[in-house]
C-alpha cells in the first residue's frame, strides 16, 4: 500500500474546508515576549489564503494571515476555552438568552478609526450575514448596543458554542469604512499587530506586514518583522527553512528525522479522524446500515493502527472516538472496543441477517485514493461487495452525503459541546440530514448534554461518546497529527480545531 504523507491529509481538512493531544515541544503562548529569539518570523504555510475577508475566510489554515492584521473580539487558550481579546470580559444572562461582552477602549484600525461599540457590531452583523462566519451565529437574534463600550448579543435560544466559535477565527473585527467599501477581500482593514504591505507582497507567493507601533497587546506578538510564504509543496517547504527562507513550518511527518538533525523544534497535536462517515443509521438508503451489528462488525473489520502507518506514517493515534486524543472527553480504553478482529465482524454480520455480505455504492476522489486500498481489503474480506463511483474532489463533497457511508477526513473541535453540534447534531456538508434523534440510545444523552451545565454537562458528553462507540456510528479508524517545525529560539503551540495556529501561539523562546 502507498503511503499518504500527512501533508495530504491537511489537504483534505483544507479542502473540505474543516477547520483543527500528543507529544511534541509546545509553546506557551503567555509568556514567550520576554524570551531570547530572531526578531523576523517567517511562515512556511501548507495553502494561500482563502480570502483576506474575515466573513469568507476559511479558519483552517488562513489563521496566521488574519491574526495579524485584525484582532479577534475572543480569542482561545490552548485547550480551546475562550479567553478576552478584544472584549476584556463578558457575562452569559442568568436565562442564557443574552451575553454581554465589555469592549477594550485602546484598540485604534489601521485607518486611524477607533474600535468602539459601534464598530464592533458593524463587524459582528457583517460576520453572522457571512457565509463561512455566520456558522458561529446561527443562534443569534440580534447586536444591540449597551454603552459606548459594551454590546449585547441577544440569542433566540441557549448557545454553549457561540464563544468558542468566536475564539476559533469567527470574530475578527475589521474596520466599518472597509466593510462598507466592499474591500476587504483585497485590502484588509483591522486594528491587528501587523499591517498588509501591499507594496512588497506577491498575492500566491508572499506576504511581507509591517509591525504596528504601540499595539495594545504587542507583548502577545514579539516579532518585528513578519513574513507569510503559502508553499504548498512538503518537499519545497522544508528545503525553504533548510535555506532560512523560512523559520517555522506546516511540517511532513516524513522530514522529522532531519527536523530532529537540524535542531528545530517540534511540535504536534492530533486535528482531525479518518475512517468511514455513516450518514444513514436507520436503514433508509442501506438497509443493512440500519442495524447495530453491521456498523459493529464495520468497526471490528479495519486495523486502524495498521491503516495508521501505512497511510499517516504513524503520525496520529488508532482510535474508535471522534472526541480529541488527550481531551477531556476522550477515553484511551474506548480506542480497544473495536480491536481488529475481523472473524467477530463475520460473526456480527451473520448474526445481522448478512452471512454472505451485503453490496454497497461509494463515492470515490482522488484525494481519497490512498484510503481506498485499505478500505477495499476491508471490505472484501467482511463480504461487502462496493461499487465504487469515481468523482472530482467538487463534487465528491457534494454528492458524497447523499450515499449510505463514505470515506473522508474530517477535523476535530478543541471544545466537547462542538463536537456534539458539529459530528452528530447540526447539519453539516457530511452530514445533511442528521438522524440522531430516531436513535433510541443517542436522542436522550444529545438532549442531556443540550440542558446541563458544568461537570456535570461534561460527564453527559462523556457518556454520550461511549453510547457513540457502541453504536458504531461511525467506523473510526485513527486520528491524525498535525505538526509543525520552528527553529531553535521559536516556539510553536497547536490548537485543535487550527490546522495552522494564530500568530499568539507563535512565541520567542
Amino acid at each position: 500500500m502507498k503511503r499518504m504523507p500527512l501533508a495530504l491529509a491537511a489537504v483534505v481538512a483544507a479542502t473540505l474546508a474543516l477547520t483543527s493531544c500528543s507529544g511534541g515541544t509546545t509553546a506557551n503562548p503567555s509568556d514567550g515576549s520576554g524570551a531570547e529569539g530572531p526578531d523576523a518570523l517567517n511562515i512556511g504555510n501548507f495553502l494561500d489564503i482563502t480570502s483576506w475577508d474575515p466573513s469568507l475566510a476559511d479558519i483552517g489554515f488562513d489563521g496566521p494571515y488574519l491574526s495579524a492584521v485584525y484582532d479577534a473580539l475572543i480569542a482561545l487558550d490552548e485547550d480551546g476555552e475562550p479567553i478576552p481579546s478584544l472584549a476584556t470580559e463578558w457575562t452569559v444572562a442568568d436565562d442564557d438568552l443574552s451575553i454581554d461582552l465589555d469592549i477594550r477602549t485602546d484598540a485604534v484600525f489601521s485607518d486611524g478609526a477607533p474600535v468602539d461599540a459601534d464598530a464592533v457590531i458593524t463587524s459582528l452583523e457583517y460576520l453572522k450575514a457571512g457565509a463561512r462566519s455566520g456558522e458561529a451565529y446561527v443562534n443569534v437574534d440580534s447586536f444591540e448596543k449597551v454603552d459606548d463600550d459594551t454590546i449585547r448579543i441577544n440569542l433566540t435560544q441557549r448557545d454553549d458554542t457561540i464563544l468558542y466559535f468566536m475564539g476559533l477565527g469567527r470574530s475578527y473585527i475589521a474596520s466599518p469604512t472597509a466593510i462598507e467599501s466592499g474591500t476587504l477581500g483585497k485590502d484588509p482593514i483591522g486594528s491587528g499587530p501587523y499591517v498588509l504591505d501591499s507594496t512588497t507582497s506577491v498575492a500566491g507567493a508572499e506576504y511581507h506586514f509591517t509591525k504596528v507601533a504601540e499595539h495594545w497587546d504587542a507583548s502577545t506578538y514579539p516579532f518585528g518583522e513578519l513574513a507569510i510564504f503559502p508553499i504548498t509543496d512538503a518537499t519545497a517547504r522544508h528545503n525553504a527553512m533548510l535555506s532560512g527562507q523560512i523559520n517555522v513550518q506546516y511540517g511532513d511527518v516524513a522530514n522529522r528525522e532531519q527536523a530532529e538533525q537540524q535542531g528545530w523544534n517540534i511540535a504536534e497535536r492530533v486535528s482531525g479522524w479518518a475512517g468511514l462517515v455513516i450518514t444513514d443509521h436507520t436503514g433508509a438508503k442501506s438497509e443493512p446500515l440500519g442495524k447495530l451489528e453491521v456498523r459493529q462488525a464495520l468497526n471490528y473489520a479495519f486495523d486502524g493502527a495498521a491503516v495508521l502507518a501505512a497511510v499517516g506514517n504513524g503520525a496520529g493515534v488508532a482510535s474508535n472516538q471522534v472526541f480529541p486524543d488527550g481531551g477531556s472527553v476522550n477515553d484511551p480504553s474506548l480506542n480497544d472496543a473495536y480491536a481488529y478482529n475481523m472473524d467477530k465482524a463475520k460473526e456480527l454480520l451473520a448474526d445481522a441477517g448478512y452471512p454472505d455480505g451485503f453490496a454497497i455504492s461509494m463515492p470515490m476522489s482522488p484525494i481519497f485514493e490512498m484510503w481506498k486500498p485499505s478500505a477495499e481489503q476491508a471490505l472484501n474480506e467482511l463480504g461487502v461487495t462496493v461499487t465504487w463511483d469515481n468523482m472530482q474532489m467538487p463534487d465528491y463533497q457534494l454528492n458524497a452525503p447523499n450515499y449510505p457511508m463514505f470515506i473522508s477526513f474530517l477535523a476535530m473541535d478543541g471544545n466537547d459541546v462542538a463536537t456534539v453540534a458539529r459530528q452528530v447534531t447540526s447539519v453539516q456538508w457530511f452530514n445533511p440530514e442528521p438522524d440522531y434523534a430516531k436513535n433510541e440510545v443517542i436522542a436522550p444523552l444529545v438532549e442531556k448534554v443540550q440542558t446541563e451545565r458544568g461537570d456535570a454537562q461534561t460527564d453527559a458528553v462523556k457518556e454520550l461518546n461511549k453510547a457513540l462507540v457502541d453504536q458504531a456510528w461511525w467506523s473510526v479508524w485513527y486520528q491524525a497529527n498535525n505538526t509543525y517545525y520552528s527553529a531553535p529560539g521559536i516556539q510553536l503551540q497547536p490548537v485543535v480545531g487550527m490546522m495552522f495556529p494564530t500568530l499568539r501561539y507563535i512565541t520567542k523562546g
